[in-house]
């Protein structure tokens, strides 16, 4: 081989090198640059669960089970948070690195203050995020990255969603008493079986509302009514279309709660449904710092907008008695149970409920 020859073979050579050796540069970078901006879900549809643990230890995890999505115990949760999530998963985008010198700052933050938030699609783990405070413009969130396929990041960048002018961790909570289901009945009223509301203190108010093959009748105090309207029936029972509490419970602590279940409630309210299912509610009146009036006209040391209920799995809630007056107040619906109450009760109530 010639000198010139020499020259030509050793120059593709060395040219072949440089462009296995650029070609390794580029994958390494773009394995780099994905280990700290790889946020994005590109199926949403396959995520199965999340998991959200906050800076107080406060744990919530969701499950997917067909299409709607429950807490780890097969309970209700808002479906629509669940939205808010996946759409973060689906538009969450690279906003920019942060400067060198705020690297090691926001990592040591990071690391003792954070909320993370665990993925897992069709079973399995694949990214988690830790979300940091909010960018300087308030237009996005200083996040990191741990991945399956990456591992962790070695310190965070900032990150935003497409469309969205604000930061991204409020969407992400791990208090289960902001992700619970308001709704309490949601019922048409031929799949009530049977409905029983009793006043342990006020036992002339009790009343029963009873159906079978679509045949009503009512009772008071165990007693039937002798002549009830069957369209003040079915008015009555259509409440139960759509009851909601107001608020979870954020105000009394564990051994509060304990106190007040054991009380007496002023009300008790059980539903059958005609699949069998029954639920149980005990009602709990508030006590007021300002004399108030009851629905008797009476002045009473109780707040009258909200009393505290006990749902069948034991949580207290706080409702309206505006939702539950037409519930509850079952003379409203049924005049006739009017003749066994007691004198001084009779054209005494202020109470005005439109009758459905």
């Amino acid at each position: 081989m010639n000198k010139k020859n020499l020259i030509l073979f050793l120059g593709i050579i060395l040219l072949v090198i440089l462009g296995w050796y650029t070609k390794k540069l580029l994958q390494n970078e773009g394995t780099s640059d994905n280990q700290f901006i790889d946020f994005a879900i590109q199926d949403t549809t396959k995520v199965d669960k999340i998991i959200i643990t906050d800076a107080f230890s406060n744990r919530m995890e969701l499950v997917k089970d067909g299409n709607e999505w429950t807490d780890a115990k097969g309970g209700c949760v808002t479906q629509a948070n669940i939205h808010f999530i996946l759409d973060a998963f689906d538009k969450i985008t690279f906003k920019g690195y942060l400067p060198e010198k705020a690297q090691k700052k926001f990592t040591e933050l990071m690391s003792a203050s954070h909320t993370k938030v665990e993925i897992f699609e069709e079973g399995e783990w694949t990214k988690t995020w830790y979300i940091g405070p909010a960018a300087q413009d308030h237009l996005g969130q200083i996040m990191l990255l741990e991945s399956a396929e990456d591992g962790k990041s070695d310190y965070p960048v900032m990150m935003s969603i497409k469309g969205l002018y604000g930061i991204i961790e409020p969407r992400f909570f791990a208090d289960p008493r902001k992700w619970i289901c308001t709704n309490i009945f949601s019922l048409e009223l031929e799949k009530i079986a049977n409905v029983n509301v009793v006043f342990p203190q006020e036992p002339y108010r009790d009343f029963k509302v009873t159906q079978k093959n679509m045949h009503y009748s009512v009772t008071q105090h165990g007693t039937k009514l002798a002549t009830v309207d069957t369209s003040n029936i079915f008015r009555y029972l259509q409440n139960y279309s759509k009851v909601h509490f107001e608020l979870a419970n954020y105000e009394l602590n564990k051994k509060q709660c304990d106190s007040l279940k054991k009380t007496k409630p002023f009300c008790v309210l059980t539903l059958k449904e005609t699949s069998g299912k029954a639920t149980k509610l005990k009602m709990f009146r508030i006590a007021s710092k300002e004399p108030q009036r009851n629905e008797f006209g009476e002045t009473v040391n109780m707040d009258m907008n909200k009393f505290w209920c006990e749902l069948p799995g034991g949580d207290l809630v706080k409702c309206q008695y505006f939702t539950f007056n037409p519930l509850i107040l079952g003379h409203v619906y049924f005049p006739a149970m009017e003749a066994k109450f007691p004198q001084d009760k009779l054209n005494k109530e202020i109470f005005a409920t439109e009758k459905k």
